[in-house]
């Protein structure tokens, strides 16, 4: 339990806390999730199959541990990962990180600013030659911005918030970061292509099975009369609310 209340501040003095807690416990990296995640789902095949076991979280960490410079790591929103465009990777290299967050305990880094924190710190790191891992075969069903009311929604967006947002980042990094409009609200843009030079080094410590580990995962097929209120689930397409202000554009 956290020793303090909302502070006005967003989620900065929360993750900050957890993180030197983790630190406290000895642990090597530590997770960051959002309070607005329904679900989770694996990306296989062209179908995103929702996940009832935290297997998903350990292959994660185990991928992330298997090179010495991967500082963030985590899992694609459901919405941004679209099993209709084609073959998409498994993980996308050195990109933001949003909302369900794995990481490294010795970075130099904390929680700063008070907007955009995922893609600050995302950022910071590449900068400094980490790199960051965005798997999409593991997927969060994460809510749309604006659609839930308190946190964030309350504090941080409401009035000329999306503006503010925006020009926080480009304060932080404007060299790679530009204010665009879409859609009739203000969002960044940030140009990660400067970062395709930071490359995976693998851990000279590191133990590749030679085989394919499904972390004791198996699909289970439910028929119409099963009720599992986890798995209660509508494919979202893709549309305008759907958008990756993050996405590399074609």
């Amino acid at each position: 339990t956290l020793p303090f209340s909302n502070l006005g501040q967003g989620s900065i003095p929360a993750r900050n806390w957890v993180w030197e807690h983790a630190l406290s416990e000895g642990a090597k990296r530590h997770w960051i999730l959002d309070d607005n995640i329904s679900g989770f789902y694996r990306l296989h095949r062209n179908l995103k199959t929702p996940v009832g076991s935290g297997a998903i979280f350990r292959a994660a960490e185990d991928f992330s541990d298997r090179y010495s410079n991967v500082a963030i790591s985590g899992f694609n929103y459901f919405m941004f990962a679209s099993r209709k465009s084609g073959a998409i990777k498994p993980f996308t290299l050195n990109t933001r990180i949003y909302s369900c967050i794995l990481i490294r305990n010795d970075i130099s880094y904390r929680w700063r600013g008070r907007y955009n924190e995922d893609t600050d710190l995302s950022i910071r790191a590449l900068k400094d030659g980490y790199c960051t891992v965005l798997f999409n075969a593991f997927l969060a069903g994460k809510s749309q911005t604006m659609t839930m009311k308190g946190g964030n929604t309350d504090e941080l967006y409401k009035d000329d918030g999306r503006l503010k947002m925006a020009q926080s980042l480009k304060d932080q990094h404007p060299n790679i970061v530009e204010i665009t409009q879409k859609w009739g609200r203000y969002q960044h843009h940030v140009d990660y292509s400067v970062f395709s030079r930071n490359k995976l080094a693998l851990d000279p410590n590191a133990k590749i099975p030679s085989l394919p580990n499904n972390y004791g995962m198996e699909l289970e097929i439910l028929n119409q009369d099963d009720s599992r209120a986890e798995f209660d689930t509508v494919e979202i397409e893709e549309s305008e609310f759907t958008f990756d202000p993050d996405a590399e554009e074609a």
